[in-house]
């Protein structure tokens, strides 16, 4: 209940202080792209139920399906798209999730169907078990170090094979020792990442919950993505 709560009013909170950035982001995708200003994505929430996930476009409109996994310099993005990725503003029209249940401000990051479909194991479905959301220990993890780890020619494979079970596992730490106070926690880092990647910074430290998140893998690699490796290569920082 106290979760919800903190949930609602820090999403009600931040929509109206943000609405000038959020009013000059539909302006911006509109006249750099043609298209809608948002991006509506399935994914999967807390239970396995599907949900609509909103987000500021990022990508010119395709006239054919495209990997749902995006790779650094993926010629689909466009200038100011970059812009909006780089410091997670796309990401704010999900508050408008967290207003609707659908979403929390912190949670494990909601995956596309297809990959749960396909490559969860029983541990990676355990992240399932709580609302997903806006930041996490996983999408930390992700935002500095995901570039490196997918593969341009096939990010979305590279994805599956080399980020998503240390993803997984750090979601599941978060999972496992969630709190008000941890969640706290994860919003002052997420706020202080966005503003170091903001003035230049470009190397991180692996997360607090690393070591944790590496015993899990270091024994139960396939359980989190399905045919993955038991013992797979360390985390690159």
């Amino acid at each position: 209940m106290a979760k919800r709560l903190f949930d609602c009013l820090s999403a009600l909170i931040a929509l109206i202080l943000l609405s000038p950035l959020l009013v000059s982001s539909v302006i911006g995708v509109r006249l750099c792209s043609a298209g809608p200003a948002l991006y509506r994505a399935r994914r999967v929430g807390v239970g396995g139920h599907e949900f609509v996930m909103y987000k500021f476009r990022t990508m010119h409109v395709a006239t054919r399906p495209g990997s749902v996994i995006t790779a650094s310099a993926d010629p689909r993005v466009f200038a100011l798209g970059r812009i909006l990725r780089a410091m997670k503003i796309d990401e704010l029209p999900q508050l408008w999730n967290v207003v609707r249940g659908e979403m929390s401000v912190v949670g494990p990051r909601p995956e596309d169907p297809r990959i749960v479909q396909q490559h969860f194991g029983p541990l990676g479905m355990e992240t399932l078990s709580v609302r997903p959301g806006l930041a996490s220990p996983g999408s930390l993890y992700n935002y500095t170090h995901g570039n490196s780890m997918v593969d341009q020619n096939d990010p979305e494979a590279a994805y599956v094979r080399e980020l998503l079970p240390v993803k997984l596992a750090l979601e599941l730490v978060y999972v496992r020792h969630r709190s008000l106070r941890y969640d706290l926690l994860i919003v002052l880092r997420t706020a202080l990442t966005i503003f170091q990647i903001g003035i230049g910074r470009k190397h991180f430290p692996e997360p607090p919950e690393m070591p944790e998140a590496s015993n899990l893998l270091k024994d139960h690699a396939a359980a989190f993505v399905r045919g993955a490796s038991l013992h797979p290569a360390p985390p690159q920082i």
